[in-house]
This record gives C-alpha cells, structure tokens and sequence, in this order.
C-alpha cells in the first residue's frame, strides 16, 4: 500500500477510482478495505478518486502506543499528510462514526484542505462519552467503570473487525481509545467552520439525536436512515449512498 508520513508516523491509504478526491475513513476497529467490502468504493469511484485511509493504529498504519499520537490535531494531520502524498490541494471527506470525529478534526483544523464533509453517526456535542453513559447505564455499572474490555469484546464477536483487533497491536489499540473517548465534543468549533457539511445516523442509533440536535442548531443538513442502527447504517450501503451522492455531486459540478 502507498505510505504518508504524519509525525513522523506511516500512514497507508489505497487509491481507486478518477474525478475529484474523496476521502473516506472508517470507524473503530476497521481499515479503509472496510469500505470496499461494504460495496461503497465500487460506486463512488466511478465519480471520484477515492482514498481509503487505514487509521493511525490499524491496518498498515503505523501503531504508536502514546495516547498523545492520538490527539485530535494529529488525527487531522494524518489526513493532510495523505491529501499532499497525493497531490491533493483539497478533497471531500466522509468518515462514519470514528471517522466522522477525524473529519470534524479535519475540518477544524485545517478546514482549507476541505471541500465538503460527509459525517455518520457520531456525537458532535459531547463525544465518545455519550455513548459511554448509556452503556454504563444499561448495564448498571459506576460512572468510572472501564468500558474498553466491553467494547473490544463485543467488536470481536464480528469476524471482520476481530481479524483487524487481533492483528493489531493491543496497547496502540488502548492508546486510541483513551484518546478519542475523552476528547470533549467539537460542536462549538464546528459551528463556526465554514466547510458545506452534511450529517446522517440512523434512526436507531445511539447518537441519531445529538446529531439531529446540532444539525437543527446550525443549519446542517441532516438525514435520518429509517429502520437502522449503529451498525447496520454503515454496513448498508445500499440505504446510506443515495443520501450521501447527491452531496458529493456538487465537487463534480464545481
């Protein structure tokens, strides 16, 4: 796979496709070659080039296991070192879940290397740490419980993401996690970026409110995918492409 250095650090990416470039960057515990396998690579790169991103810590990205490598400017980073790799002054980007917290990170932080910002189903108010109440809640634990066993565990149960945890290296994989699960949320920074941004969950997502919340306070346009969850809002591409393809037109129109 092609390498970008950010920090000093490898990150690998695929590229498909011809037109404008596209991003896109997966969730927890996935690779760019999820997205492929999902059957959204296949349609996109018929108007785009499309960039698979393998996270910091996954995949053929270099794992550091300093939680500092992890911080949201660094994430942000990793994707500009990617887009200049590739001689890219300025591309879309979607990330869902995870990687929707790496493109409000790219879009704070360095919004001019942005044309467009697709986000899936994450919180944009609070953070990771919405998702961490409820489980806590759920399951009746103290407000300090460790969450990340739980977590892993219950991602593993899937093949796919258990073959990614397994081959990874598990203190990068902690490292990440302390990271992104207590890094406040970015709604007041994103409210001022001037980036055209587009946000979807699905209906019966966890963070499918906070997303609609932020939308409605900002003028962001918002889909809500009916009947679908966490997970099945990003395996589905079939639902998810026809809300996010007229978005990404407008790259090819420009």
């Amino acid at each position: 796979m092609p390498i970008a250095r950010s920090n000093g650090l490898k990150i690998a990416y695929e590229v498909f496709g011809d037109g404008p470039p596209l991003v896109l960057h997966p969730g927890m515990f996935q690779i760019g070659a999820h997205w492929t396998e999902a059957g959204y690579t296949s349609v996109l790169a018929t108007t785009h080039t499309v960039i698979l991103v393998d996270p910091l810590g996954l995949g053929a990205s270099d794992a550091p296991q300093d939680k500092a490598a992890y911080a949201l400017s660094k994430r942000a980073d990793s994707i500009t070192a990617v887009l200049d790799e590739v001689g890219a002054d300025k591309a879309a980007y979607w990330g869902y879940s995870l990687g929707a917290l790496t493109g409000f990170a790219v879009a704070v932080h360095a919004p001019e290397r942005l044309t467009r910002l697709v986000a899936g189903a994450f919180d944009p108010i609070d953070g990771f740490d919405s998702a961490l109440d409820l489980m806590r809640g759920e399951l009746g634990l103290p407000a300090d419980a460790d969450m990340y066993p739980l977590i892993e565990q219950g991602s593993a149960a899937d093949p796919t993401l258990a073959a990614v945890i397994e081959a990874a290296n598990p203190a990068a994989l902690r490292a990440n996690y302390a990271a992104f699960s207590t890094e406040p949320g970015l709604h007041a920074q994103l409210a001022e970026v001037d980036v055209p941004m587009l946000m979807y969950a699905g209906a019966d997502d966890m963070w499918h409110d906070a997303m609609h919340t932020f939308a409605e306070r900002t003028g962001t346009p918002f889909t809500s995918v009916p009947g679908l969850g966490h997970v099945a809002a990003w395996s589905d591409s079939a639902a998810v492409l026809p809300v996010v393809l007229p978005f990404l037109a407008a790259d090819r129109a420009s």
